[in-house]
């Protein structure tokens, strides 16, 4: 059970490995160092309860302060949870695009070998329909298998 864990999260997070210069240009310079975990990191950046972080709770986490305005959407100096989301969503197409090399919408064993070798080693567990391929709601399905994991 802990090793089928340890490979989904290996390869759940194998997109991360790209090359960060690509990826920051396609996600509007929002890089993976303001990753938060939905609930529980948010939570714990907003210290004051809220429900949303501003620019001194950001503080505290120098590349989220780094990136508040990108993140920040309509400008009012807070981030929301929506604001976050939304942030998270664009760097993951970013990262799955660069991937992505020939643009086909989803991850060769081949493109997944020259641009992401982590989720190459785990490919065939997250290619669920064993078409040679891995798409985005396969990847993201290995995501929430171990986020509800690590719920647990």
């Amino acid at each position: 059970m802990k090793t089928y864990l340890l490979i989904i999260t290996f390869a759940a997070s194998a997109i991360t490995a790209v090359s960060y210069p690509s990826m920051a240009a396609a996600a509007g310079d929002i890089r993976s160092g303001v990753t938060i975990a939905p609930k529980h990191g948010f939570q714990k950046i907003d210290t004051d309860g809220d429900g949303k972080i501003s620019r001194a709770e950001a503080a505290a986490r120098p590349r989220l302060a780094e990136r508040f305005d990108v993140i920040d959407a309509n400008k009012d100096g807070f981030i929301t949870r929506d604001e976050m989301r939304a942030a998270h969503q664009k760097l993951a197409a970013a990262k799955f695009n660069s991937v992505d090399t020939n643009g086909d919408g989803r991850i060769s064993r081949a493109e997944a070998v020259a641009n992401a070798p982590r989720l190459a080693k785990r490919f065939s567990v997250i290619d669920t329909n064993k078409d040679g391929f891995v798409s985005r709601e396969e990847l993201t399905a290995a995501k929430k298998k171990v986020a509800d994991r690590r719920k647990d």
